[in-house]
């Protein structure tokens, strides 16, 4: 029987034609819209876990309430021994410690005054150990658009775009105008070895990279740093293992009522994850339900498409089916066999719309899309390049409302054949 209905669609296009481009059009456009999505939340989280809070991060208790006012008063100190401890109780992460500061960017002229002067954003990172995580998280290397990387202490490499508004190139002298952990006025002379961009507009403008022990020179925190950051060494950020050594790490560090009292608990150190300090846990799970209702309406949508063409295509095989049920054959039989009809329709189409998809994906995959000039006054860590990411899951998505719309459309315009009365069948047929 199947092969049947098969050679039946082929032969007869008016009745597979118009709903297979439904199908094929719709299961594309899923598709696409999961790859786009995946992409979108992955470049997002890949990003703000590079330059904002790592996959877990250690800051102290008071830091933490205040971190997005960067409370370096509060930092880390002695930061030696909490590293070793991190890297015994936790290898199977990167560590890495991180100074973020602000202040202002001077630049002189010839004469020693100043020519341009800018607020910038600061970044202490270790850039001159060659084994430094830093390399790869950061990807450094591959960001640097004139010049070279820092190779000696009082180096510092500057955004593309920031370079551009002073007018400096590598080799120039820069000067910044910051405080102290302590309130007092710090004042330390770069040299500007490189200039990188990377991608992200709030970084390529504002941002200045430095050494890490230059940074703690010049704002005094010897030994000190605001945030220890942890990395997976597969770069990806795996929720449940990260809440695990986030609650392990709070465990051993958390304080009793007793502590409290004999110390300062303030100062103690803490552990957050990706998902709890980047404040993006309720984007996240928008974004999950977000991708059910796109599903949703494709499904809803396509299956108002196909109920529509199912009862044109009933009125133009009215005659066909009222031929059917003359010789005999069961009206459930029918109904199932236009069923089947639609299922084949909806599997080939799906077929189809997948591949035509995941082509379109991973075009948007390899080139990516740029939104730079929507991002322009962004200060959020996303990424100007917005690439699709296919995954297993963007496979098989279209399946479900590619096949669910097809049988759906056609189940309710099939109803009608239950409303045929035998008795009009020979009066149809005679007219």
């Amino acid at each position: 029987m199947i092969s049947f209905l098969f050679k039946g669609l082929l032969r007869d296009r008016t009745r597979s034609l118009f709903p297979l481009l439904t199908v094929l059009s719709g299961v594309v456009l899923t598709v696409f819209l999961h790859a786009w999505l995946n992409g979108s939340i992955s470049s997002l989280i890949q990003s703000t876990a590079h330059f904002s809070t790592g996959h877990v991060r250690v800051m102290t208790r008071a830091y933490a309430k205040e971190s997005g006012q960067i409370p370096n008063d509060l930092a880390l100190l002695g930061i030696d021994t909490l590293m070793a401890e991190l890297k015994a109780e936790y290898p199977d992460l990167l560590w890495t410690p991180r100074i973020k500061f602000g202040g202002l960017l001077d630049i002189p002229d010839a004469k020693g005054e100043t020519r341009a002067q800018t607020p910038v954003s600061g970044l202490g990172v270790d850039l001159l150990a060659p084994e430094s995580p830093e390399w790869r998280v950061l990807n450094i290397r591959q960001a640097i658009v004139k010049g070279r990387v820092p190779s000696h202490h009082a180096e510092v490499l500057i955004g593309e775009d920031l370079a551009e508004k002073l007018r400096v190139q590598p080799g120039d002298t820069a000067t910044l105008i910051s405080s102290t952990m302590y309130g007092s006025m710090s004042v330390a002379n770069f040299v500007i070895a490189g200039t990188v961009r990377f991608g992200i507009v709030a970084m390529d403008k504002s941002t200045v990279i430095a050494d890490l022990s230059d940074v703690q020179q010049a704002l005094d925190m010897q030994r000190g740093a605001g945030e220890i950051f942890g990395f997976f060494a597969d770069d990806l950020y795996h929720e449940e293992r990260g809440d695990a050594v986030t609650l392990d790490f709070n465990r051993r560090h958390a304080f009793s009522p007793k502590d409290t009292l004999a110390g300062d608990a303030s100062f103690s150190p803490v552990m957050g994850t990706l998902r709890t300090e980047s404040g993006l846990a309720d984007y996240l799970d928008y974004v999950g339900v977000f991708s059910g209702v796109i599903i949703g309406v494709f499904v809803a949508a396509m299956s108002i498409v196909l109920w529509n063409a199912g009862l044109t295509g009933s009125l133009r095989r009215y005659g066909e089916i009222g031929i059917r049920l003359a010789v005999g054959e069961d009206k459930t039989h029918i109904y199932v066999s236009l069923l089947a009809e639609s299922l084949m329709i909806g599997f080939i189409g799906s077929v189809l719309g997948t591949l035509v998809g995941l082509a379109v994906a991973y075009y948007g995959q390899v080139k990516g899309f740029d939104i730079g000039s929507v991002l322009k006054e962004s200060t959020m860590m996303i990424p100007s390049l917005i690439r699709a990411r296919i995954t297993p899951t963007t496979f098989v998505i279209g399946f479900l409302p590619g096949l669910l719309a097809t049988f759906l459309g056609t189940a309710i315009s099939g109803i009608g054949i239950y409303r045929r009365q035998t008795s009009q069948l020979f009066k149809e047929l005679e007219s």
